[in-house]
């Protein structure tokens, strides 16, 4: 294939970039792109190998300065894909931007659907509220994909899907929530999907 195999999903809320066919931004401030990518995925690990797949994912994080807050394979329109959430310091030096994406992958080439939230305005609020509840020594935690890694953001209890009720409007919440909308809706052109699978 040479054109981009996502043929349809939910767009509701999102208006597209200035000149731009494949990119979109919402009311929140989120951005929408698509990506096609005709190489050979560079995934750390097949996809029914989970634990390798998410250490080799928090490896990069970390060695990017972020953190893989999320990892997990689950099928798109039939096909298993990756989805993840990676958290990175804001490119102006304040608070952080939040990554959420399905990378789906085929043996020669992949496609992948990427959100991108930054924090605004008053940064690191849900991280200072739990914090203060449950106590600074608890609130750091060991990666839950690669307990040993150092290096990058680290992983704390302020980032659980738990308190996304409680902060709606933080960038990770928006990006947890539109991922799972977004995911079901997504379909892939049927020569993309006939193509042999990654790994």
């Amino acid at each position: 294939m040479t054109e981009m195999p996502i043929t349809a999903l939910d767009l509701t809320g999102f208006e597209p970039f200035e000149h731009e066919q494949i990119a979109w931004r919402d009311a929140d401030g989120t951005a929408l792109t698509l990506h096609y990518f005709e190489l050979p995925p560079d995934l750390p690990a097949p996809l029914d190998e989970v634990a390798r797949l998410r250490a080799g994912r928090a490896r990069s994080a970390a060695e990017a300065g972020g953190g893989l807050v999320e990892c997990e394979v689950e099928p798109v329109d039939g096909v298993p894909a990756l989805r993840q959430i990676i958290k990175l310091p804001h490119w102006q030096g304040h608070g952080q931007v939040f990554l959420g994406s399905y990378t789906i992958p085929r043996a020669t080439c992949s496609t992948v659907i990427k959100l991108q939230a930054p924090e605004y305005g008053d940064t690191g609020m849900r991280e200072a509220v739990i914090a203060a509840r449950i106590g600074f020594e608890d609130f750091i935690t060991p990666s839950p994909y690669a307990p040993g890694l150092t290096g990058g953001l680290p992983s704390h209890r302020a980032d659980d899907p738990r308190y996304d009720e409680e902060f709606p409007q933080h960038p990770l919440s928006l990006v947890r929530a539109k991922l799972a909308r977004l995911g079901p809706s997504i379909r892939l052109d049927e020569r993309f999907k006939a193509l042999p699978a990654f790994g």
